[in-house]
């Protein structure tokens, strides 16, 4: 028998108003939030780009404080979903490189019901002239909600694209950004 080797991440699913989000964990903190994959396309990415073994939060090999970590973050973002919370207080593990690390920080910066065009998020993190790098990191944001890649929007307005999600049809995510950005009282010009 070959001996199992400990998992790199595990993850569980949270209800939606458009169905399933994927979660989840390493021993660092949350790793990803998915808002629109399959499970088992969201299983192998994670596992492909975290290079390791990624189990359901129910697997007996997935360590007790991870499963608590999933929790909260489940618990966290259902209140966020109703309404009820603004910020997030989960850890994150963020494993980006640095450009998307910059452009990521810059846009957890912004405060719940705040927008910012994605050229104005270049020049607050310095890069004036980086709108169109800034809407790419924003598209590979692999932790969306929890760094919210939502807030960021096109120039006058317009919501511009949505990244936070993996559906293929572009009218449906940015559906789901619309609806992230009327919870936190936001409308765009779209």
């Amino acid at each position: 028998m070959l001996p199992m080797t400990t998992p790199v991440a595990a993850f569980t699913t949270c209800p939606a108003p458009w169905g399933l989000l994927h979660v989840a964990t390493t021993a660092r903190g949350i790793v990803a939030v998915d808002l629109g994959a399959e499970t088992p396309d969201f299983v192998d990415g994670l596992a492909r780009r975290l290079h390791g073994r990624v189990l359901p939060a129910e697997d007996g090999a997935v360590p007790a404080e991870w499963r608590a970590t999933l929790d909260a973050a489940v618990r966290q973002i259902g209140e966020f979903l109703a309404g009820k919370r603004q910020s997030f207080d989960v850890p994150i593990d963020l494993r980006v490189s640095d450009w998307d690390r910059l452009v990521l920080t810059g846009a957890a910066g912004l405060h719940y019901g705040e927008t910012a065009s994605y050229g104005e998020l270049a020049r607050r993190i310095g890069r004036p002239g980086a709108a169109q790098a800034v809407g790419g990191a924003m598209g590979r944001n692999p932790i969306a909600l929890l760094i919210p890649c939502h807030r960021i929007i096109g120039a006058g307005g317009a919501l511009g694209g949505y990244g936070g999600s993996s559906y293929a049809d572009r009218r449906a995510a940015l559906a789901i950004k619309r609806h992230l950005l009327a919870i936190e009282g936001t409308t765009t010009s779209d």
